[in-house]
């Protein structure tokens, strides 16, 4: 598990910016603490290593970049991607899974996305593949990385400022704050899994 105060600390507000990015925007990202790192870099801004408005401002820009540099690969070459086989960064499955999020979801994918490991990564490089349009895309694009980017931030800065002594309990939130963001994919998971079975 990666330990993001260090990293935090190491790389600064340009690494998490780097972070989000890669997250959204390439589809290697797949792996990165994205909720827990946003999360971490709030409460650390409570606890008076750097500026919570920086990150939250910073970190929206980069989520919303990153989707439409995904969004633009999608839709120039996503196609003749998802013929490839799998390989170390490019796993079928995770693609199957985005579909099938995307398909019932539809445009608001692009928002619940946001908080779904695994997802996020590929849902704005299926919404090029599927042609959607990119006017009806940025829309959801900025509402989603509004509430990810600057929700997780201020989420952090907001509980690290009202709850006493909280860097005592920072691992074990941390650890919530990733288990939380695994429950949708796993329900949706599940639920196709009964479907498949009828």
């Amino acid at each position: 598990m990666f330990d993001l105060p260090i990293l935090i600390k190491t790389f600064g507000y340009i690494g998490i910016f780097a972070a989000v990015f890669a997250e959204s925007g390439l589809l290697v990202g797949f792996f990165l603490p994205g909720d827990s790192l946003l999360f971490t870099a709030g409460f650390l801004a409570s606890q008076g290593f750097g500026n919570v408005a920086l990150l939250a401002v910073g970190s929206f820009v980069a989520a919303v970049v990153g989707d439409s540099i995904g969004y633009a690969f999608g839709k120039k070459i996503g196609p003749r991607l998802f013929r490839r086989e799998r390989s170390f960064f490019f796993r079928p499955e995770y693609v199957a899974r985005t579909r099938a999020f995307y398909a019932i979801h539809g445009g608001k994918a692009i928002i619940l996305a946001r908080f779904m490991p695994v997802v996020r990564t590929f849902a704005p490089v299926l919404a090029g593949v599927g042609e959607m349009r990119y006017s009806t895309f940025f829309s959801y694009n900025i509402i989603g990385g509004f509430l990810w980017a600057v929700g997780l931030s201020l989420l952090g800065y907001t509980l690290g400022s009202v709850i006493p002594n909280i860097d005592r309990y920072i691992a074990p939130i941390v650890l919530s704050v990733i288990i939380i963001s695994v429950i949708p994919p796993v329900l949706h998971y599940r639920q196709e899994r009964k479907k498949n079975f009828k």
